[in-house]
């Protein structure tokens, strides 16, 4: 019995080191591959200086693991290393965001909101006039909303990659043809692509385009090709004192971000992370939920939570919230936005 006991300890306490080895291996890979691309995309730019350090701290991270094998060397590895990346960490944080930057010309406006009473005058909300995807004529304007005169709030859902994720925008319908769209999105400067890897590494600010659905809808439905954008338009269900105190969270984060830049991140604040954070405002907000993360979900998961109008399948409101050939229909057309809404019921 006691050699059976002291056999158990023994097994019990092999297991016991391989799992603390199997973690600290892992937790060496993952901040090796998270310092690593840190550092070689830097602070808005790339630098051959950049790309040796990461390429030296990649290195270092391998030999680190290398020497966990080894228990003669691993705390001096463990510890070099640890002073290495708490380094590289301290200027992580150091990295701020700026308003001040060559912008492309489709995010080079901020927009902005001041506040009288009941009503609200929002400034360069964008209305460009497209040619194709890259080719337009910049042009914005100033309009004042009454926030009694709120009907409610549409989603527009932007699908080119599959179900799964989509880009989300918010509309918030002022009555008639009045609709005012919001879509979140990474700032980028001259000469910048996206990049979701990059939206990891505090590459991009992130902006808040105010726009006229003229523009931010008929963009997408319309001219955008390489791959085609699939757009659907969805009535969201809920008491219109929730859309006035979420319109008036949007304007208060807009002008946030004139003041205080932040940084974009693909996960953690992007387009439809930043719509559920920004509904907490309100007491009956949904939950946090895996389909925001999967953001092609998001519509489901609102249709399934009672926020969408549940007399058809999802399905079937799928089918009639799909926008594409009615906004091309409807094209340069004065009202488009009830153009587009027409078969909506």
């Amino acid at each position: 019995m006691q050699f059976l006991t002291q056999s158990a300890l023994r097994t019990t306490g092999g297991m016991g080191k391989f799992t603390k080895m199997l973690f600290m291996a892992l937790t060496l890979i993952g901040t090796t591959l998270w310092g690593t691309f840190a550092v070689y995309f830097g602070d808005s730019h790339n630098s051959i200086m950049q790309t040796c350090v990461a390429i030296v701290f990649g290195l270092c991270g391998l030999a680190t693991l290398i020497g966990l094998v080894f228990p003669r060397w691993r705390k001096r590895c463990l510890t070099g290393y640890a002073i290495l990346f708490a380094a590289i960490l301290t200027w992580w944080f150091l990295i701020s965001p700026s308003n001040d930057r060559q912008w492309q010309t489709d995010v080079a406006k901020l927009a902005y909101a001041t506040f009288d009473g009941e009503k609200v005058t929002v400034h360069n909300i964008r209305n460009f006039d497209y040619r194709s995807e890259f080719d337009y004529q910049p042009a914005y304007y100033t309009k004042t909303y009454d926030l009694n005169k709120l009907e409610g709030v549409d989603l527009i859902a932007v699908y080119w990659m599959g179900p799964a994720i989509a880009h989300t925008i918010l509309s918030f319908n002022f009555g008639g043809n009045e609709h005012l769209a919001i879509s979140i999105e990474a700032r980028k400067e001259l000469s910048e692509g996206y990049s979701t890897i990059k939206g990891f590494f505090r590459q991009f600010e992130l902006i808040y385009i105010v726009a006229d659905e003229r523009d931010v809808i008929r963009l997408r439905t319309n001219y955008r090709k390489e791959p085609p954008e699939e757009v659907y338009l969805y009535r969201l269900q809920g008491p219109l004192e929730n859309a006035r105190r979420l319109f008036m969270e949007y304007m208060k984060r807009i002008n946030e971000l004139n003041a205080t830049p932040a940084f974009y991140n693909t996960l953690l604040d992007n387009c439809t992370t930043a719509i559920w954070l920004n509904t907490r405002i309100n007491p009956t907000h949904l939950p946090f939920s895996w389909k925001i993360l999967l953001s092609g979900y998001v519509p489901e998961y609102l249709y399934e939570s009672g926020r969408l109008d549940k007399q058809v399948p999802f399905s079937e409101l799928q089918k009639q919230a799909h926008i594409n050939d009615r906004a091309h229909a409807a094209d340069l057309s004065a009202d488009f936005s009830a153009r587009i809404r027409a078969p909506l019921k």
